[in-house]
């Protein structure tokens, strides 16, 4: 159960967000003549794109998130398995797993356009160029490279949309680190970001959680480790969190994660338990490199800094 949910869910989406920086070249209404325009994308990759996409197919749950988010969703031809936000996503047609999508039915669809990530790009996306397929990866490792990545596919695809959910995100991050940019080292609360409990995993450095921990007025426990490493009970209670933020919503999961901090006898003794500091949070929020990042941080900033944000308490 772990392993079918936290691979596809998180640690492939850890693999999928490395190496920053986009540039693109916005090409005309569809109507008008084009010329081929070169964009490189979030791996370095040079892509020529010979006109303005009308068949999308997404590779990954963020890349579904985002063309939901800019109304191209009536050019998204097909979607994987894990493409489950928003509901009517669920009903598009499916190219397979995350991971393991389908070649020859995404060759089949005859997309004009298709939205990879780094998970895809030693296997997966060679063999698509290979069958003449234009492909453009969004790899954001940060949440400025995901509001990058946005402006980038409404560059490709023409939509005005794209600044507009850009100056908003930008908005949300304004409002919060405006609050929390001048605390002082003593004011920062410990905190630590469960993944998993069995084994007990937590949210290290690289991570969106660590960003997110940080621009909400928290110091990440874990933040000396990388990525979603495993780390002992000890360690926890020697480090003695002040707050706990843990995954919930995650598939067969459910709230497990949530559960465990707020009844595992050895933690009963941390200020987060004491204080009743434990909160959950839906791991899509974090885990996924979409317009939904600016909300996971208004969450962890409420959670971190109830103080700061009273208008956010609910």
């Amino acid at each position: 159960m772990l392993k079918n949910y936290i691979i596809p869910g998180l640690l492939f989406i850890l693999l999928s967000i490395f190496l920053p920086g986009t540039q693109g070249c916005a090409l005309p209404p569809a109507g008008q003549a084009t010329s081929p325009a070169e964009i490189k994308d979030q791996m370095g990759r040079s892509v020529r794109l010979d006109k303005l996409p009308q068949r999308i197919i997404s590779l990954a749950p963020s890349n579904t998130e985002i063309i939901y988010a800019l109304g191209l969703q009536d050019k998204l031809v097909a979607v994987t398995d894990y493409c489950n936000y928003p509901p009517e996503a669920k009903q598009k047609p499916s190219i397979g797993g995350f991971s393991t999508p389908n070649i020859e039915k995404i060759v089949a669809l005859a997309p004009d356009l298709i939205l990879a990530a780094s998970i895809h790009q030693k296997q997966i996306v060679p063999q698509l160029e290979e069958r003449g397929m234009t492909v453009i990866a969004l790899a954001p490792k940060s949440v400025n490279e995901v509001i990058a990545a946005i402006t980038l596919v409404g560059e490709i695809t023409h939509k005005e949309e794209a600044s507009r959910l850009a100056a908003e995100m930008k908005s949300k991050i304004k409002v919060i680190t405006d609050r929390t940019n001048n605390l002082t080292e003593t004011q920062k609360p410990r905190v630590l970001n469960v993944i998993w409990h069995d084994p007990l995993m937590a949210a290290g450095s690289g991570t969106f959680a660590d960003e997110l921990i940080r621009m909400a007025g928290g110091v990440n426990i874990a933040g000396n480790l990388s990525g979603y490493p495993s780390i002992s009970l000890e360690t926890v209670i020697a480090a003695n969190p002040q707050v706990i933020i843990t995954g919930v919503d995650m598939g067969t999961g459910a709230d497990a994660p949530l559960q465990f901090a707020q009844t595992e006898p050895r933690l009963r003794n941390i200020d987060a338990r004491l204080n009743y500091r434990i909160y959950g949070i839906d791991t899509d929020l974090v885990g996924r490199a979409g317009p939904r990042i600016t909300d996971a941080l208004e969450q962890f900033a409420r959670y971190i800094h109830p103080e700061l944000f009273p208008e956010n308490k609910r």
